[in-house]
């Protein structure tokens, strides 16, 4: 995995630099097709702040930690992609075994899983990467945005998942 370390407000050393490669580098154990690592360090006062930002068929995966030891920061951004990465691997599974079970199931699992966590209660049009809904919110939850743009390959338009204040979602579609 080629991983980019960039320091601001700091002098990135050598023992660090290894430290992250080290670090970051474990992660393609979990999963292949990494492209290149985006690693940021910054310090401001006491506070060590860590962003890493990993792009890996065709999503984002990203982390932000930030403490008074640049290690232990380190240490958490790495602890926060790997829980990232197993939900991800967790959802393509279940994507994997839906397709696989026949239509009936399908329905049956989705209003299953529509219960169990927050739906998209809210649609709006609006003027103006190929991929569903699901994915989407899914991309959105692992960058921790409130709001991810995407180009829907089902409508092949362009639209806006956001979260909601109640915990839902809401889906912006565009109109002409």
């Amino acid at each position: 995995m080629d991983i980019n370390v960039r320091g601001k407000n700091m002098e990135v050393t050598d023992a660090l630099k290894d430290y992250v490669q080290k670090r970051i580098g474990k992660l393609e154990k979990y999963l292949e097709g990494f492209g290149i690592a985006q690693v940021k360090m910054e310090v401001k006062k006491d506070r060590h702040k860590v962003e890493v930002t990993v792009p890996i068929n065709g999503m984002i995966l990203r982390g932000e930690e930030a403490t008074g030891d640049m290690y232990a920061s380190i240490d958490l951004v790495v602890d926060k992609l790997e829980k990232q990465i197993e939900k991800y691997k967790g959802k393509l599974c279940e994507k994997r075994l839906a397709r696989s079970a026949g239509a009936k199931t399908v329905v049956a699992a989705a209003t299953e899983q529509q219960k169990n966590e927050p739906q998209i209660v809210k649609t709006k049009r609006f003027a103006m990467k190929p991929m569903v809904v699901e994915e989407a919110v899914m991309q959105m939850n692992m960058l921790g945005h409130s709001f991810f743009v995407f180009f829907d390959a089902d409508t092949e338009q362009v639209n806006v998942v956001y979260m909601r204040k109640d915990g839902n979602y809401g889906l912006i579609e565009p109109s002409f």
